[in-house]
């Protein structure tokens, strides 16, 4: 699938969104939509979503619209969900637990190797399917297993010392539920922050404006 050299941030945030919505029509058996309709259920315009899609080549047929089933096979592709992306999780307090019982890495590609705590009553118990591990032996883990990508849910404290030791084993990507800003430097290395407060304070700001 060609991608271009440069993809606006705002496109690449709608993929998911195509793909749940893809994944809902599959779902309900719906086999082809036109964009004027894919348009009306997710709020965009019909040359938005083919704008979107120019991004990445040509994936309807004029008169026909989009096989529903195949376009949703080829955003998982550009998203990489293809790729059997390795998973590990960076502290297994109540968001790491809740992530471990909750989300679904599996549907989205991922495979969840497994997770590290450094508090000593939580080491050997388990999650769902997954045994949490010691912290000092997740160094090692990351090598011997060449983790893409770590999930971090510590002290936020913390953060970045361990997000640089995770850099330093080769850790390729870091998804930051810390609520501390990770800088990996010159690393090359990707992070995704997620600051729960910024959903909440966004509807704030529209109820300030009602009231």
């Amino acid at each position: 699938m060609r991608k271009s050299s440069y993809i606006s941030k705002n496109v690449i945030r709608r993929l998911p969104r195509y793909l749940r919505k893809l994944d809902e029509l599959i779902a309900e058996g719906v086999e082809r939509i036109s964009s004027g309709e894919l348009g009306n259920q997710m709020g965009l315009t019909p040359s938005q979503i083919r704008q979107d899609f120019s991004c990445f080549g040509e994936f309807g047929q004029q008169g026909y619209g989009y096989n529903v089933a195949a376009l949703r096979e080829q955003i998982a592709g550009i998203l990489g969900m293809n790729r059997n992306f390795s998973v590990i999780l960076i502290g297994a307090g109540r968001i790491g637990q809740s992530l471990i019982g909750n989300f679904n890495f599996e549907h989205y590609g991922f495979r969840l190797l497994g997770a590290f705590e450094i508090r000593k009553e939580l080491v050997g118990t388990k999650i769902a399917h997954v045994t949490i591990a010691d912290a000092e032996t997740q160094r090692d883990f990351i090598r011997e297993n060449d983790v893409d990508i770590a999930i971090l849910s510590i002290n936020r404290d913390h953060a970045q010392a361990v997000a640089d030791e995770l850099i330093d084993c080769g850790i390729k990507a870091i998804w930051n539920f810390t609520d501390a800003e990770i800088d990996p430097g010159d690393s090359g290395v990707i992070v995704e922050n997620i600051h729960f407060s910024d959903s909440l304070l966004a509807l704030s700001y529209y109820l300030s404006g009602e009231v």
